[in-house]
């Protein structure tokens, strides 16, 4: 009987592997083949001068010397991350507060499925179009510099675009804007998955609304807020399309919003593969050590 049992366990474990293998197969065509051939072609001079194919010539790690001389590339990584926080620190703050309202029962809010749809909108609109979007209403002559005209606050039109901090806070917000209904329903999802029980408990003890939050919402969160950095993070050091149209691939003003997929976009618009690929590693690298530290800085908070 035990044999039978086992010989059924294994038929269906048969079943699970058979399941992953169009993951593993993509996986390995789209993703594994791809990073592999980005490193190896990183090690080779490989690109075009005018008609002529210069390459592919092994030089080694000559590219990498190359992509860190000058500093350039620290200044495009400083960019990529003012920008980033800019956006996620208020993005995080705005969702944490609309999942408390909308998981909350006791405030019985009225018309939650109609605002939960509105502040997820933007995100199911295309980057580019939001860009196009401010690119118009920002613009010297455009519609916001009308009003603030016709207001009196400004005596003449102020162009944003020519100003590094203006130009950050408009690539800052778009992304807010596009990326803080996808977080609220996230954290709204963590939240609703807190017994109930808990909260009642500390309100019978006397806690706050504040004291509540953070001793229970918050440390219970942890996983869904890690998840929420993380993956914001890794979008944010792929930041490319909203300040690519802003600023029409200059990253102007003074390259103060070129990021580093702006930079690597370049590389490969001139052909260049081996600094593209070096580049692309860099990407990778430092991408997994913020990770990494992300993850290290919550465990030491949570005392493990």
């Amino acid at each position: 009987m035990a044999k039978n049992n086992n010989h059924k366990a294994v038929s269906y474990n048969k079943w699970g592997y058979i399941f992953l293998i169009p993951f593993v197969v993509v996986y390995l065509i789209f993703q594994l083949i791809p990073l592999i051939s980005t490193v190896y072609n990183s090690f080779f001079e490989n690109y075009r001068s005018g008609l002529t194919q210069i390459g592919p010539n092994f030089v080694g790690f000559a590219n990498y010397v190359k992509l860190f001389e000058g500093g350039e590339i620290w200044i495009y990584f400083k960019n990529t991350m003012i920008m980033w926080v800019m956006g996620f620190v208020p993005q995080i703050l705005v969702s944490l507060l609309l999942a408390a309202w909308f998981s909350n029962p006791s405030l019985r809010l009225k018309g939650q499925r109609f605002f939960k749809t509105v502040i997820y909108l933007p995100n199911l609109i295309m980057a580019s179009a939001f860009a196009m979007l401010f690119f118009t209403l920002f613009a010297d002559g455009g519609p916001i510099n009308a009003m603030l005209i016709q207001a009196g606050i400004l005596k003449q039109a102020y162009s944003f675009f020519s100003h590094a901090w203006s130009a950050r806070t408009l690539v800052a917000v778009l992304n807010f804007l596009m990326w803080f209904g996808n977080t609220t329903i996230l954290l709204m999802a963590g939240m609703m998955g807190i017994d109930p029980s808990l909260y009642e408990a500390a309100e019978v003890d006397g806690a706050t609304a504040s004291q509540i939050f953070r001793k229970i919402t918050l440390p219970l969160l942890r996983p869904i807020l890690i998840y929420v950095m993380i993956t914001s993070l890794i979008g944010g050091m792929q930041m490319f399309d909203v300040p690519q149209i802003l600023t029409n691939g200059t990253g102007d003003p003074m390259r103060s919003t070129m990021t580093l997929i702006m930079y690597l976009n370049k590389h490969l618009f001139s052909k260049n593969y081996g600094m593209g690929g070096a580049l692309s590693v860099f990407l990778f690298i430092i991408t997994g050590v913020l990770s990494l530290i992300v993850f290290r800085f919550n465990k030491t908070n949570d005392g493990r």
